[in-house]
């Protein structure tokens, strides 16, 4: 496919598709719940993906900037720039009414919709699309789901990776003949909901030598007890086959989405959150399958499927229901 064949639909533009897209980039202090984001840009695209206009701006922290050596914002370029509550209204005039596009939308929308809470500001944004889900609903023949294969292959250039104005540019032009990929078969785009956070407790950020993952610090909600699941556990997970509900799923390792958030999505489709790795697991969720944790090597040794957050996601919108009839509910749980 080249950049001149995009628009050379069979059908006609499907009605249903989204009028407008706000291809988002944040660039971040790190993975965490408590860190922030340190600059962040948006290009508008139209209803048929072409570029209306761009928009970036840096971000005070108010902490250390993370990893310089990836975004190369050091605490001296970020003083004198504007707090989030100061350029949230410029944000969310382009983000109004438009489905948010990012690579991994999990990740920089989670980004947001902490800023947004922390200024007590409710997010614009009522669905999102994220580029790797649709590369593989498209089915591209990519290496791997980094920005960079997605560019290679529709022959874009990056020239400053890790910088939000150029990597939303480029995903930008990547999108558009994504889209009208899409578009030629009439196939339906990876839309997700998206629930602002309207809550938010900080804690006090620990100094830190160095950049390392924070974990466990500032919250939007207090922790509570599950429900048990009622469905009957139907086994492991296939690859290319849809989630069932009652499956077991695992989480190791630091998630895009705040952690209790994505349980409860998964809960909410009807499927068990184990606290362990058993033989009876259907699958693990890590964004770092090759950590020495005590989870990844028990799901290694029992076979037990490992996914990417950002295929679960994907997987979570579209979950089978259950085969058998619900079940009492365990007097306690055997994982």
């Amino acid at each position: 496919m080249t950049m001149l064949d995009d628009r050379q639909t069979a059908a006609p533009w499907p009605t249903a598709y989204p009028q407008g897209y706000a291809v988002v980039d944040v660039e971040t202090t790190g993975l965490a719940r408590d860190d922030r984001i340190v600059s962040a840009a948006v290009y508008r695209l139209d209803a048929l993906g072409d570029v209306e206009d761009h928009w970036y701006t840096l971000v005070n922290p108010e902490r250390d900037p993370g990893p310089v050596w990836i975004h190369g914002l050091t605490s001296d370029a970020l003083e004198g720039a504007p707090l989030f509550p100061e350029v949230a209204a410029q944000l969310s005039e382009r983000l109004d009414g438009r489905v948010l596009v990012a690579h991994n939308a999990a990740f920089d929308w989670s980004m947001l919709a902490r800023e947004y809470a922390r200024a007590a500001i409710t997010a614009p944004v009522r669905q999102r699309l994220c580029t790797i889900a649709l590369s593989k609903e498209l089915r591209l023949p990519l290496p791997n789901h980094k920005l960079e294969s997605l560019a290679a292959h529709f022959g874009v250039v990056q020239q400053r990776a890790h910088h939000a104005l150029d990597d939303a540019r480029v995903l930008a032009e990547a999108f558009r003949p994504s889209l009208h990929a899409a578009a030629r078969t009439g196939a339906r785009l990876p839309l997700l909901e998206c629930r602002p956070l309207t809550e938010w407790t900080d804690s006090p950020v620990a100094p830190r030598a160095g950049y390392r993952p924070s974990r466990g610090q500032g919250t939007w909600r207090p922790s509570r007890k599950r429900p048990a699941c009622p469905y009957p556990n139907p086994g492991r997970y296939e690859s290319d086959k849809p989630l069932t509900q009652g499956m077991r799923v695992a989480f190791s390792g630091d998630t895009s989405v705040d952690r209790e958030l994505l349980e409860d999505r998964a809960v909410e489709a009807g499927l068990h959150v184990a606290t362990s790795v058993s033989r009876l697991t259907s699958l693990l969720v890590t964004n770092d399958p090759d950590a020495a944790t005590s989870k990844t090597v028990k799901a290694k040794s029992f076979g037990t499927p490992i996914l990417e957050e950002s295929a679960f996601t994907h997987l979570l919108r579209d979950v089978a229901p259950a085969q058998g009839a619900a079940v009492p509910p365990p007097s306690r749980s055997s994982e």
